[in-house]
């Protein structure tokens, strides 16, 4: 029977977002090929482009959508006021009640 070579698998790790941002400015700053980057990290040149892209779209989209992502949070912050404002007047119509009833 034919046995197949073990094959040597990179073990899985989580990176945090401090260690991707360090590997990429690295990167970035090209003094060092990127083989050498990711073979020392012991992450394939693949997984490096990918962070790579993602922390490029995300500047991309600070720069671009700024006032646009203000405004999403404007308006939840006005939703999240108005559900305070409705649970508020709910609260004072209970007390009321209790104290109509003696239930306290």
């Amino acid at each position: 029977m034919y046995n197949k070579p073990e094959a040597t698998f990179m073990k899985r790790r989580n990176w945090s977002a401090d260690e991707k941002l360090a590997i990429v400015l690295e990167g970035i700053k090209e003094k060092r090929l990127v083989a050498e980057i990711c073979q020392e990290h012991q992450i394939s040149q693949s997984l490096f482009y990918r962070w790579r892209d993602k922390f490029f779209e995300g500047g991309k989209n600070a720069l671009t959508n700024n006032f646009k992502d203000n405004n999403v949070h404007e308006i939840e912050i006005d939703k999240l006021q108005k559900i305070i404002g409705k649970q508020t007047i709910q609260i004072e119509i209970l007390k009321k009640t209790a104290e109509l009833f003696g239930t306290k």
